[in-house]
């Protein structure tokens, strides 16, 4: 894969400063006033709203006590804003994990969760030092698709007990198949006010996000079954009679038992924290990114990731990622920089500080109504549906990353999923590589002006208003992250772009949807994307994955792209 573009646009390779500098160090030295400080501070306690009862849920989820959640959202969830790479992240304990962290408490108990936690953050900052951070964008986008709507179907799966109110004879098992063949015989034991509670809690979570979005629904959702498990004094089980409330302070730091014997048997966890940890992360970079326009440093995050994983096991807490939710919920409130999620990690301290007695009269049913509302979410429901419709081969990859997902294990799928999708991309290859009969091995030279290319026309690349450039080669997800930068920085430069597909044979679902994605930012920024010469398959790849009207036009060649766009 290869692209033409002005030298002139091409950065010089960073410097170690540069390249593991936080954006809060940036943030500082363009200049922070009064006004930047008061936007962070209601950023800051918007998300820290959002995420109280969110940390709790998911450490309950996970098989922890609830206040580990609230430990991580506050010690990890500063250090990730403190020395990340990215100026709108927000971390904190994440639903993806809850599948891997209840599986490692039941093998290893809290203490080998703590140790793993703290073994994955320093497989994060080494990946952050290797500057592997590059790598991990290299994930398929049918991969990601599929092992994200996995995740929700486990953790939807994983909250039925509370959703119902189930009494089971013994422990719930992990597994899906398991844990179905013991909930079944306990229907019988449903319990009429959870579930009245919990479909409370789900209805106006939905309800409130239609009528007033900007009102922190899942708060507002709790607090009203917590008050009205108090006032009908319903026989439902609470944080309460289930844990006996949270501490109001944080605990002193300690470490976990280290053994050389214990750091074996936790190492195939750690190793699957700091995978999905980076995935995750660099995920909701990314979507910040796309949200304003602005890039992260990936190394410099994957090296905060790791600081803030070892910080929050110290604390007792567990593992630490960016979250998607939180951090887009983070940019729409207004937030200018890292300080606002910073000021989160101290709004949600400030919060144990006060209202610790008060949280023990939260009834499971409603955490549980908030992760099913977070499943929901989670599931990417749309875009599932058309990498299923868009080619035989993306579906294979989603289905086989997604069930290995729900019925296996997470990093089975990843690895899988991954595996597939470079077999998929050499199958294409060979099949759109063709052989001409009787063409000479070395092609004779010719002149520029030759050919069907025609004259080199430098008012292209002097034109102050369009900026034009040309792929060539198969533009698969191994490029996509690349030529997605490339793109991305000459689109900041002009009003009017053009990108010519005459010599890209395929485009798979990774890449159109970097396209796709370029399409969005541009229309918000006013910026008009004209894409030429495209293959019908390359157009079709392009359509499905979003890239269409009005976002980006398509006309058949470059001089006509450039006349439209002088036009405007």
């Amino acid at each position: 894969m290869t692209v033409d573009v002005p030298s002139s646009l091409l950065a010089e390779r960073p410097s170690f400063r540069a390249l593991y500098m936080p954006k809060l160090v940036s943030v500082l030295r363009e200049g922070y006033d009064v006004a930047a400080f008061r936007a962070d501070i209601v950023a800051g306690l918007t998300v820290a709203i959002v995420a109280l009862p969110l940390s709790m849920a998911i450490a309950i989820a996970s098989g922890m006590s609830p206040e580990r959640g609230l430990f991580t959202a506050v010690v990890g969830g500063f250090l990730i804003s403190a020395l990340g790479g990215s100026r709108f992240q927000v971390g904190g304990p994440a639903g993806a994990f809850i599948v891997l962290v209840a599986a490692a408490v039941a093998r290893h108990g809290i203490d080998g969760v703590l140790l793993a936690t703290m073994m994955a953050g320093v497989f994060l900052m080494a990946a952050g030092f290797l500057r592997l951070g590059d790598f991990i964008k290299f994930i398929p986008y049918p991969v990601t698709v599929g092992f994200t709507a996995g995740i929700a179907v486990i953790i939807f799966a994983s909250q039925l007990k509370d959703l119902f109110g189930l009494t089971l004879a013994g422990k719930e098992p992990g597994e899906l198949i398991a844990k179905i063949e013991a909930l079944a015989p306990a229907f019988n034991t449903v319990n009429p006010s959870t579930v009245a509670l919990a479909l409370l809690t789900i209805g106006l979570i939905a309800g409130l996000k239609k009528v007033r979005p900007h009102w922190p629904g899942m708060l507002i959702a709790v607090v009203a079954a917590s008050v009205a498990t108090w006032a009908f004094t319903l026989p439902v089980e609470t944080i309460g009679t289930r844990f006996g409330g949270i501490p109001s302070m944080l605990p002193a730091p300690s470490l976990p038992d280290i053994t050389f014997a214990k750091m074996q048997a936790v190492l195939p966890d750690a190793v699957a924290f700091a995978l999905l940890g980076a995935i995750e992360s660099l995920l909701s970079a990314v979507v910040a990114d796309g949200m304003t326009g602005r890039r992260h440093r990936s190394n410099c995050e994957l090296v905060a990731q790791g600081v803030a994983n070892i910080g929050s096991a110290l604390f007792g807490g567990i593992c630490a990622t960016g979250t998607i939710a939180r951090t887009a919920t983070n940019v729409r409130a207004g937030a200018r920089g890292p300080i606002a999620g910073m000021l989160h990690s101290a709004f949600l301290l400030l919060f144990m500080l006060l209202a610790a007695p008060l949280a023990s009269h939260i009834p499971l049913a409603a955490l549980a109504g908030v992760l099913t509302i977070v499943a929901w979410n989670m599931a990417e429901k749309h875009e599932f549906l058309t990498l299923l419709r868009s080619s035989r081969g993306d579906a294979v990859v989603l289905l086989a990353t997604f069930l290995l997902t729900v019925f296996r294990d997470l990093t089975e799928g990843i690895v899988v999923g991954f595996a597939l999708g470079a077999v998929l991309f050499i199958h294409r290859m060979a099949v759109t590589t063709g052989i001409e009969e009787h063409a000479p091995l070395v092609p004779p030279d010719r002149a520029d002006d030759s050919g069907p290319r025609g004259p080199y026309d430098p008012g292209l690349a002097t034109d102050s208003k369009v900026v034009v450039y040309r792929l060539s080669g198969a533009f698969f997800f191994g490029a996509a992250s690349t030529v997605g930068v490339v793109l991305d920085r000459i689109a900041d430069q002009r009003k009017a772009f053009v990108i010519d597909f005459a010599a890209v044979p395929f485009v798979d679902s990774t890449a159109a949807n970097v396209i796709a994605g370029i399409g969005r930012k541009a229309e918000r920024h006013g910026v008009r994307l004209f894409i030429t010469g495209a293959a019908a398959p390359v157009r079709r790849a392009l359509l499905r994955a979003g890239a269409r009207r009005p976002q980006v036009r398509y006309l058949p060649r470059i001089d006509d792209a450039v006349r439209e766009a002088h036009r405007l």
